[in-house]
Order: structure tokens, then sequence, then C-alpha cells
């Protein structure tokens, strides 16, 4: 049956002292204002997320936060003028006939309407991801998470459900669907001893006796299956249930059709995914696994299956593989499944050796998506690091040759940029260029990016250090990429930070943060990297000098890997609390940029978007006086490295497909296209979209130099840095003392070889 969409909607929040109180008015709400919707909310709920950092804004919005309950009611209507008018004559009757008083009720329009309800959905929508395991130190299970009584019945089901957890010593936040009748709830079982078992099936059956008092259901919104179809006859009777028995003898006479299920059921009690002979081998580990006490096998077991990764269309960055091949073992939730098999040891055997659970991660761009996409945080790429280390350190499974090239490329690149000239003649000449990607393993539809002719770090000491000597200092970050690839983009940071009146330090030996090496499994070379990164920074981490990244990826890694890798070191702890994403620092420290007039359309590479969000950049391009689009869903596709590797190459541009290259196609000529991160810009490039992303400090050098109206056709064109370069004379004399080494080195060798 098809029904009017009715999206013209406004919503208007109540709040109440406790949730028996606000359940026991929605009956009279529904019949007389006939809401589209009408959900409630629990103080523990908004404890749960408050702890957890989740929906912090959203959460002030609320009427009196510190409250008890809340009514969140929807109205909604075929115009925006209606729906308003619905919600502004709930509120009057709320504040005028019901003596409520007005501080207690808020209205907030639709997001297209310039309002917030959008914010104040969202704490309703977390409900499950904030409460499946909340900080309090115990785990919370479904088993009673969608029971239903009539809605004129709520508020006395409330109060008496709580009496029964009491009497379980139970605990859990509800919140659901008030208006149908129908509470959500994921309760502190304990599901791993026999007294928490026993505990658990005399709370369902006390909590079903109470719900079939009141005329409900057990089940009220996503059905029987195994776990409560043993209670199924003390809502049905035995009578109807024997009726039941009778039907399904006649069409599966060999009882074949989902056994054990509504008749002649398993036990509420056995056949459980944890049970008294829960007991998951506990390998060494890598990462710390903080929030679930160091204990991987309960890392797997976070996945709640609300399948948010199944989402196909890019609206959120979760999850980019599955969006292109829309399969289950390319989703966050079918991952989790795999991890958690390979510790259960039933369906996947071999464990961490696990040839299928490798095949399903590889088209994992470990893009950190579902660390903010997902309800409860599942951090893929930190378990597929972690899965990759072991499956690599036995010798049968090798890495592929990729894995090197990439995994390493900063020590590659540190080579090439000796002579880049010569690097760059051998990855780009027809042939030599081939040749070069078979031997690493790179699909040979990829374009190799060009070394810089000087590196960042050359450019600065040659410079003489930073122009600011009395500034404030700050530690600006020479990351591979933009330290020999990209250094034009490095040396506009110099200078943006640098105009800003702060003084800029930049660490003279190679340093690197080892972004790549998680993607392969590489964690104790990792380890190593962050230890050097650490030593070599160390003097200004104790000085509290601030570090900034220009590239997005391996600041990252100081905010989130960093902290996981090595959380009891002080210094660790000291960067990851002074790292700065470019643009948050101009943010963080109230540094005015220069005026800019024109259309930005901005990209944020995935990473970035995990650690920090965007919203710093689109602060720091509006602020200069752009018109920004923030561009979400879905991933650019090159991911780093992982759209380089060999038989990576249509998924990774299918990704880039879904959103962010529509979207650079599409853009006006003179729409200033913005991304950070090197792998963004990088794809851009490779997929013929005819435009060049820029950096957000190559658009203050744009604005700096070019003044106020400096956009026009093609932006790029004007505000890209030429990259700085070492005289010709210098250039030549390098590679000519190469290829006479290189000479002298083969004429020794026919010679030896004559002899």
């Amino acid at each position: 049956m098809l029904t009017p969409a009715l999206l013209q909607r406004t919503t208007v929040v109540v709040e109440y002292d406790n949730l028996a109180d606000a359940a026991e008015h929605c009956e009279e709400i529904v019949e007389r204002f006939k809401p589209i919707g009408l959900e409630a909310l629990d103080d523990e709920l908004i404890r749960d997320q408050q702890l957890q950092n989740m929906n912090v804004d959203s959460i002030q919005e609320l009427p009196h936060p510190e409250g008890g309950a809340w009514l969140v009611v929807q109205f909604g209507t075929d115009s925006a003028e209606d729906s308003v008018a619905q919600a502004h004559a709930f509120s009057d009757w709320l504040t005028g006939g019901k003596g409520y008083a007005q501080d207690r009720v808020r209205i907030a329009k639709s997001e297209q309407e310039g309002g917030t309800s959008e914010h104040l959905w969202a704490i309703r929508e977390s409900g499950l991801g904030s409460t499946a395991f909340p900080p309090d130190g115990k785990d919370h299970w479904p088993g009673w998470e969608d029971s239903a009584v009539p809605p004129d019945r709520i508020g006395e089901y409330v109060r008496r459900l709580r009496e029964v957890m009491d009497k379980h010593d139970i605990t859990g936040a509800m919140y659901g669907h008030f208006g149908q009748g129908c509470i959500h709830s994921r309760l502190s079982f304990d599901l791993r001893t026999a007294n928490g078992i026993a505990t658990y099936r005399a709370f369902l059956e006390d909590a079903t006796d109470l719900c079939v008092s009141l005329g409900g259901s057990v089940s009220g919104e996503h059905g029987d299956g195994q776990q409560r179809a043993e209670l199924l006859e003390k809502q049905f009777g035995t009578e109807l249930l024997q009726a039941i028995r009778e039907f399904k003898a006649i069409w599966d006479p060999q009882w074949k059709m989902n056994p054990g299920k509504v008749v002649d059921t398993y036990r509420l009690d056995e056949n459980l995914k944890l049970g008294t002979d829960y007991n998951p081998p506990r390998h060494p580990l890598k990462f710390t696994y903080e929030e679930d006490g160091g204990d991987f096998a309960h890392a797997t077991l976070r996945c709640v299956g609300i399948g948010k990764c199944r989402v196909p269309r890019a609206e959120t960055t979760m999850c980019p593989s599955y969006q292109v091949t829309r399969e289950e073992k390319h989703t966050t939730r079918g991952r989790a499944r795999l991890l958690y098999e390979i510790l259960r040891g039933d369906v996947v055997t071999d464990g961490w050796q696990s040839k299928e659970v490798y095949d399903a991660l590889d088209l994992c761009l470990a893009c950190k998506g579902c660390t903010n996409d997902c309800p409860v945080n599942f951090d893929m790429p930190t378990y597929k690091a972690e899965f990759l280390y072991h499956h690599f350190k036995s010798v049968r499974p090798r890495r592929p040759r990729y894995a090197y090239a990439f995994g390493f490329i900063d020590q590659a690149a540190r080579l090439a940029s000796r002579v880049p000239e010569l690097a760059n003649f051998a990855t780009h000449t027809p042939g030599l260029a081939r040749l070069a990607k078979l031997v690493a393993g790179i699909d040979r539809r990829r374009p190799l990016p060009r070394f810089a002719p000087m590196t960042l770090q050359e450019w600065f000491a040659r410079r003489g250090g930073t122009t600011n000597p009395s500034g404030r200092p700050v530690v600006l970050f020479p990351d591979t990429f933009n330290n020999r690839f990209h250094t034009n983009v490095g040396v506009t940071c110099v200078e943006a930070i640098e105009a800003a009146g702060w003084r800029v330090v930049m660490p003279e030996q190679h340093i690197c943060c080892g972004r790549p090496l998680y993607d392969y499994g590489f964690l104790d070379t990792a380890e190593r990297y962050l230890l050097r990164v650490l030593h070599l920074l160390r003097p200004q981490l104790r000085a509290g000098t601030l570090v900034v990244g220009m590239e997005p990826s391996c600041l990252a890694v100081f905010k989130d890997e960093l902290p996981k890798l090595l959380p009891h070191d002080d210094d660790a702890r000291r960067l990851t609390q002074n790292a700065y994403h470019f643009a948050e620092f101009f943010q963080t420290f109230g540094i005015e940029p220069p005026q800019l007039d024109g259309k930005a359309l901005l990209w944020g590479h995935c990473h970035h978007r995990a650690t920090g969000g965007m919203n710093p950049e689109q602060d720091l391009l509006e602020k200069m006086g752009l018109k920004v689009q923030n561009l979400q869903g879905g991933c650019c596709g090159l991911a780093g490295s992982w759209g380089f590797e060999s038989g990576k190459y249509d998924i990774s541009m299918e990704c880039g497909e879904q959103a962010l290259l529509p979207a650079v196609h599409d853009a006006e000529d003179d729409c200033v296209v913005v991304a950070d991160g090197f792998s963004c810009r990088t794809q851009i490039k490779d997929a013929g979209t005819g435009r060049q992303a820029l950096h957000a400090a190559e658009v203050m050098k744009l604005a700096r130099e070019k003044g106020a109206h400096a956009v026009s056709r093609l932006p790029e064109r004007g505000a890209a840095a030429a990259m700085p370069s070492s005289p010709l004379r210098e250039r030549a004399l390098r590679v000519c003392a190469v290829l006479a080494l290189s000479a002298a080195i083969t004429a020794v060798g026919v010679r030896g070889a004559r002899r």
C-alpha cells in the first residue's frame, strides 16, 4: 500500500522527568494530533552517547539535556507552512492546555527549512550503536530488544519492566517507537557464565509474562527467530501453537524447513553466540584495543548487524568497495563476521592464515569510513592491519610485490629523489615504465606520479629556513608525498603559515610516519618508524610545539594509529594532542585567511573525515569568501596505494565514480576544486576530468598573490605553484655522475666476464 511521503517535516521535542511519564502521554498525542512519528529517548541513552562523544552538539539542542526522558514528535505535510503550523499547535497545546513550561518544549524545523531537526533525529538513530557497548564496563545484548504493548498500556509497561530489570539486576537504555507501543533496548545480560545465562532465562520468562498480561507481543518489530521462539507458547497458548505445528507438518512433513523456529523450538539459552564454552584464543597483538580491554575477540563482537555499511548509494564514506561490488563479504558487517569466525574456529578453520578472509579484506580500502559511519565504530582498517600482520608471519603466504613497493614508498622515493630525472625517465618512458610497473605489481593502466626535481626539505634548507625567526614555532611535518612528489604544495603550506606570522620548523633528516606500512601489515616496521618520529621531534614535543600536517593521511597516523601502537609513551601522547590538520591549525588558532571570491568544490580525504572532519576546511574556505560545496559520499577510490595495485584499477575508478568524479566533471569552469589528499588529487588527475585539484594552501596562495577576484576559468592554472628545482648545471652533473657510475660498473662486469 502506497502512502503520501509528506516530505515537509517539523519536529517537536518534549522533556519529561522519566520515561514512564513520557510514555503515558503518547496515546493522547497520537489520537489528537496524528503525528507521522513519535519516538522516545531515555536519559541512559543520552548518557551513553555523551560518554562516547556521540552527537555532542545535537544533545545540547534537547530541551533540558540533563532531563530524564524526551518524546520526539514529527509532523509531516505537503507544505512547510502546514507542517510548522501543526508543530506550533501541538506546542501551544502542551504549554497552554497542559501547563508545560516553555523551556520543556522545542520546535525544530527540517534542514531544508534552515532548521536542525535532523540533528535531533540523529540522537535517536544512534540508539543501538551507543547502547550496545556502553563505557560502563558491561556489554549489552539483544534478547528483549523490541517488545511491544498496546500504546494505551505503554506507560504501565515501562514502569513494571523497570521493576523486572531491577529484580534481576539488569540495566540498559530504553527508546523506540512509543507511538506504536514498541520499545527498543539492549540489556546487560551475562551470556558467558552459567549463572548469568540462568538470569537471562529468568528475566525473559518474567518479561514475557508481563508483556503478555498487557496484551503485548514479545517481538514487536524484528521477529521471534530462535531467541524468543520458546516463549511463543506463553503468547499464543498451547492450542494455537498446536494448530501452527499441524499446519507446518502438512507442508513440511520431514521437518526440513527452518527447524527449531516457532514450533518445537530450540531453548532460548542454547546455541548462543557466546555461552559457557566461549573461550576464543587470545593471541599477542600489535594494537592495544583499549576500548575493548585489549581483547581482539571482543572487538570482533562489536558489529551488531545494523547493515548501515550496505547502503548502496555513496551517502557516507562507508563502504566504498560494497558500493561497487554489492557483495556482503565486502561490507564492514561481512568482514566483521569473518574476523569473528577466525577466532571461533568452526567455519574458518585456518585462523590468521585463511585465504578466504584475506580475499575479503583485500578489497577493503582502509578508508576509515567505518570508524565514523558505522553505528558502533567498527575499526576495520585497524583490524585489517592486525590480520595482515599475523597472516604474513607464516612462511606460507607471501606478500604481493606491491606491498613492498608501496609499503616502503618513503625509502624508494628517498632513493629516487637523489636523481629524480633518471627516476622519472625510468617510470615514464614507454617500455621502461611498463617494466617498472610489472616489477612493482602496479596496474599497467595507472600512471605513476613524478618525483619532484627538489625535495621540500632541500628547498627549505636552501632558502635558509623560515622567514619568521621571531614567530611562534610550529613544526610542519614533511611527509613523503609533499616532500618528494608535490613539493610545490609543501612550499605553499610553508608560505601560508609564515604569512600568518608563525615560524616554521622542519626536520632536516629523513622522517616518515609509515602510513602505507599499515595497509600491508608491516606493523613492527611501522612501530619503528613512529619511534624515529618521536626521537627526531622530541625537543619540540616536550616544548609543546604544535605539529601541522600537510597530507591528511599522514597526520591521521598521529591522531589514530600512534596511540594504538604506543599507548604508554608520553611523547606519543604529546604528539597526538598537539597534531593538527592544515586547516584545523588555522581554525583552532583563529588565523584570518586572505580573501577570495568565487565557488569551491571541497573533497575530503577519507582519513581526514575520520580524524577531525572537514568542517575546518569548509570554515577556512568560507572565511576566505568562497561559496563551498562540501562534497560527501564514498571514497576517491585511490585510497593511498590501493588503486595502484594490480587488479584494482577498475574498482578504484568505479569507487571514484560514486560521487567525486561526476561532481568534478560537472563543476563549473570557474569553480575551485579543493582536495588536500595526495591520493585524491592524483585520482582526479588520472581519471581524465580535465581538472587539477588544489590543496587549501594553494588556494590561499592564489588569494594572497592575485587578490580577492583572482578566480577565473580553470583557476588551478593560475594557482598551481611551480616546482622548486636545482640549477640546471647541478641537475646535469648528478645525472652524468650516475650514468658514469653505471657505465663503470658495467665495464667492470664485462671485464670480469671475459676473464
